[in-house]
């Protein structure tokens, strides 16, 4: 395969930047100092983490539900970039504002990290559509496993960066205390975020779109109603998008689970973020291996090696007892974490019309995003009902069975010119 081309590479090098705030700001390093910020003010434990969930669901929503219908008004000539931006100007703004806000202000704290959350996942629904303008289908699994890796590395450095900022000064090694260590980790981060943001917006452009019309608003939502309305004639679409919610809850909900498990076998949380840490590495060669081994035998096989080695996962789990059960465990994560994701993201791309990029890509992140709540609760019920939290673990084999079965119905990427046909509207 030929080098990969500008507009490729300034697509790709957003994941390094943008994939800091996942790190960062939504796993590692706001939420220990959130909780602490909420002590501080007195609020309870159960109650911080109550209303730290509460926002991530409100902020969850909110997206899921905007996405369609964004999504569809970005599909006119040069608005997907406009929207890009915008969310991302919002996202890296408010991570900004993070550093000002005043000690033991909790709630302040909770309303930037909703406007920032909000900013980095609407941002990567137009992220996401804009890869049918940087690429050709036959390229999609490599550019889209490529941006994948490169996420995991460059998220890596400014963690780091940070950890050990924090880490001096919990140790005296800086004239610094912890609250302010953790400020500049998020100042780190909004910047690391906007100056790799820079190719993409100086180099990739809208090639897909639909001509503007009067009233754009309102044909926008009469476009998107009437995919609802012919939802039958993206049959593969549909049947891949429902295969997908199933094995990415299962995906997900190991991940949000991951340190709860930590917790269980006796690590400490320094313990956990090293292997975070090691887990980001690894996971960066083994996404770009999906997407060679996918341009081979197809992205179908690959989604179905990523489910086997979850689905183990799920059966390994069920026996977690020690420290090394959970390296073993974090281990065959991070080697399919990644490619499930981007070749989820490439075959998806194909399937969808090219014009109306954003608006599927919406529909997408609904599924991806509505996703996050079946997992939990199989897991939590099983959980209860057993009286065994390892048990939990197991019952999630159960949607990665149902997505291996629902995605036989779907033809391989290699052969979707065979069956699937342009759709205009």
């Amino acid at each position: 395969m030929r080098k990969y081309t500008k507009e490729e590479n300034s697509w790709m090098i957003y994941d390094w930047g943008s994939s800091a705030f996942t790190v960062i700001i939504t796993t590692a390093i706001f939420p220990i100092y959130y909780k602490a910020q909420a002590t501080e003010a007195g609020i309870t434990g159960a109650n911080s983490t109550a209303y730290l969930g509460y926002t991530i669901a409100i902020f969850t929503f909110i997206l899921a539900m905007l996405g369609p219908i964004l999504g569809t008004i970005a599909d006119y000539r040069g608005l997907k970039k406009r929207f890009f931006i915008s969310f991302m100007g919002l996202g890296i703004f408010s991570t900004f504002a993070l550093v000002f806000v005043p000690e033991g202000q909790w709630l302040l704290l909770l309303i930037f990290f909703t406007l920032a959350s909000l900013g980095s996942t609407g941002a990567n629904v137009f992220y996401d559509a804009f890869l049918v303008d940087v690429t050709k289908d036959k390229r999609m699994n490599s550019v889209s496993a490529r941006g994948f890796g490169l996420g995991y590395i460059g998220s890596s450095i400014p963690f780091v960066l940070s950890i050990t900022i924090i880490l001096l000064a919990q140790q005296g090694f800086l004239p610094i205390n912890s609250t302010t260590a953790s400020k500049i980790a998020f100042l780190i981060t909004c910047l690391w975020w906007a100056i790799f943001a820079i190719p993409i917006i100086k180099n990739v452009q809208q090639l897909h779109y639909i001509e503007r019309e009067p009233k754009p608003i309102k044909q926008s939502f009469k476009r998107l109603l009437q995919t609802l309305r012919n939802i039958r004639q993206y049959k593969y679409l549909t049947i891949f998008l429902i295969a997908y919610f199933f094995y990415i809850d299962g995906v997900g909900t190991i991940i949000s689970m991951s340190t709860a498990y930590g917790t269980d076998v006796g690590l400490s949380s320094t313990v956990l973020l090293v292997v975070l840490l090691v887990t980001q590495v690894v996971a960066a060669p083994f996404a770009v291996i999906y997407g060679k081994l996918a341009n081979r035998f197809s992205a179908k096989v690959m989604l179905y090696v990523g489910i086997s080695v979850y689905m183990v996962v799920c059966v390994y789990g069920y026996f977690l007892e020690t420290a090394i059960d959970f390296w073993i465990i974090a281990m065959l994560v991070a080697s399919s974490q990644g490619g499930i994701q981007a070749l989820s993201r490439s075959y998806f791309a194909k399937l969808i019309p090219k014009q109306n990029a954003n608006e599927f890509f919406g529909f997408y992140n609904i599924f991806g995003k509505f996703a996050s709540i079946t997992g939990p609760l199989l897991l939590g019920a099983t959980a209860q009902i057993t009286g065994k939290s390892n048990a939990g673990i197991l019952s999630l084999i159960v949607l990665f069975l149902i997505g291996m079965v629902i995605l036989y119905f779907v033809p391989s990427d290699k052969k979707l010119d065979e069956y699937t046909q342009p759709i205009s509207k």
